[in-house]
């Protein structure tokens, strides 16, 4: 199998949007990680699957704001630069 250029958007389900991009590793692809449509919610669950993505080697970034002082922060054009970039877009 090729290693493919995925990019995962974390738009309905933040908690199985960092569970997807982690699993896709197993497999060699490069993944980016997008958080969007309001702030990742301070869960035990989010913060498990947050060291997942550390183990992963994946560093999430954000179109929200309100998150800029935590992840990089993809403005419109960063964001569709992203998709074009990406050989799969996974919607989660």
């Amino acid at each position: 199998m090729t290693p493919l250029a995925i990019l995962v958007l974390g738009r309905r389900d933040h908690t199985e949007a960092m569970r997807v991009a982690a699993g896709l590793t197993i497999f060699g692809h490069a993944v980016r990680l997008v958080f969007m449509t309001g702030p990742v919610a301070e869960t035990d669950a989010n913060a498990a699957m947050a060291e997942l993505l550390e183990l992963s080697d994946i560093a999430p970034e954000t179109t929200v704001a309100e998150m800029a002082d935590q992840l990089p922060l993809l403005d419109s054009v960063a964001l569709a630069a992203a998709l074009t970039a990406a050989d799969r877009v996974i919607n989660v």
